[in-house]
């Protein structure tokens, strides 16, 4: 008797080992080969859950919090963007945690640490070189990206470093800042600014370069009572082609399509209405901003991430679910038809193809 009662527990231990075991499944294991498309999920501010989706577009496959699963450990806090080095290595600019991850291309194991303050974007410009933008302070930080050094800092004119683009051996750098009405430019040889252009408004935060070389910059801090505006700046002499007012809107996001030729962002109204709130498109000949959503954000919606595949023109749209829960990503194509949509970490806002 007693031996079938010992038995029996034995069995029932078993049964609820084996029962825990199938509800904590593995993680799916990434395809052999094929593309990737990498979500920076910047988590909440200050709880320490950013994680890094990847998906893979041939098989519609999404891994969620695939740094955690190849290295067992947490990324930190607020991931604010990644890169792919020249030699295609993973740069991970991690903004409240104040550093770099270097990931290996293949295994995405990490490799390396840089220790940055509040790095937001990085643009290598030589196999030793490259700048990282810095969120609050006033200077435009250098990095070796083979050694994984830091070499050194370059003071700015303003605070909030933010979006740059390299044009020849030139690097335009907005200053994300509310008493800044200019974007500055940088001679990369020798680490100092050789232009200044005045631009339509304050708070530059992005820049790119269309199909015709020029430049165009999305300025403005709403929530500091600074409006929006788009200016398209030649990138030699400084003029100010044409400039765009959006009143109320808050923009962000600003990116071109694969030819180069149509201007995307977002507008954003947090509260989820249906006024200025979507993706919104207009061609660099256009002479006024578009006054419908290319694609409108759905009720208590707003999108928070936008990505432009370059391969297939694709549009890749985050919704952020307030960062308080998983977020998600839809995938139009450049009609605006819907073609696919995954679920990602907490806050997915930056893409990486």
């Amino acid at each position: 008797m007693h031996q079938v009662v010992v038995t029996s527990v034995v069995a029932l231990l078993l049964f609820g080992w084996s029962s825990c075991k199938k509800d904590t499944a593995d993680p799916p294991a990434p395809p052999a080969s094929g593309r990737q498309v990498f979500v920076a999920c910047e988590g909440a501010y200050g709880s320490g859950n950013s994680a890094l989706t990847v998906y893979y577009p041939e098989s519609g496959l999404a891994i969620e919090d695939r740094y955690r699963q190849v290295n067992n450990a947490a990324l930190g806090d607020v991931f604010q963007s990644i890169t792919r080095s020249w030699d295609g290595r993973y740069f991970l600019c991690i903004n409240n945690s104040d550093k770099i991850i270097v990931l290996d291309k293949d295994s995405l194991r990490r490799i390396g640490e840089l220790s940055v303050p509040k790095p937001r974007y990085i643009v290598q410009v030589s196999p030793q070189k490259a700048y990282v933008s810095s969120l609050f302070g006033s200077k435009l930080y250098v990095i070796n990206p083979q050694d994984l050094s830091l070499r050194g800092s370059i003071p700015m004119p303003f605070k909030n470093p933010e979006g740059m683009q390299l044009v020849g051996d030139k690097l335009f750098v907005c200053q994300w800042d509310s008493a800044n009405s200019s974007i500055i430019a940088l001679d990369t040889a020798r680490d100092e600014q050789v232009y200044k252009f005045v631009l339509a408004g304050h708070a530059p935060q992005s820049v790119v370069k269309d199909q015709d070389g020029m430049l165009w910059v999305l300025s403005g801090n709403v929530a500091e009572g600074v409006s929006a505006t788009l200016t398209q700046l030649h990138p030699v002499t400084g003029t100010s082609l044409r400039s765009f007012s959006f009143g109320s809107a808050d923009p962000i996001r600003l990116e071109l399509n694969p030819t180069k030729d149509t201007l995307y962002f977002l507008e954003v109204a947090y509260g989820g209405g249906s006024e200025h709130n979507g993706l919104y498109r207009m061609s660099i000949k256009d002479t006024a901003l578009p006054e419908a959503a290319f694609i409108p954000a759905q009720g208590f919606q707003y999108f928070w991430g936008l990505g432009i595949d370059p391969s297939t023109g694709h549009i890749y749209l985050s919704d952020p679910k307030g960062f308080t829960q998983r977020g998600n990503v839809s995938i139009y194509q450049p009609n605006g038809t819907l073609v696919h949509s995954f679920a990602t970490g907490v806050g997915p806002g930056h893409f990486l193809f």
